[in-house]
């Protein structure tokens, strides 16, 4: 029964893109250590912890939330980004 942890910082990912992350590592456990039998999907967990943004750095530089909505854009009340980064 495999467990996979993901950690992050609160704020980056939005809820379509947990739902997207979750589902992909899944499907990636099914396929490597399942071997590709379906009904090991049954025993595969995975978790996003999510912690404050002040308990990260990258760089010495601590995370805050508006420099994670200046990069990644901001998340409304319903967990859906509400803008991107413009290219």
């Amino acid at each position: 029964m495999p467990y996979v942890s993901i950690s992050t910082a609160r704020g980056i990912l939005d809820v379509e893109q947990k739902q997207q992350l979750l589902q992909r590592i899944t499907d990636l456990m099914v396929e490597i250590e399942g071997q590709g039998n379906p009904e090991f999907r049954k025993l595969v967990w995975v978790k996003i912890e999510e912690e404050d943004p002040s308990h990260w750095s990258l760089g010495g530089l601590t995370a805050s939330p508006e420099r994670i909505a200046q990069v990644y854009g901001t998340i409304g009340a319903d967990g859906r980004r509400v803008s991107r980064v413009k290219a």
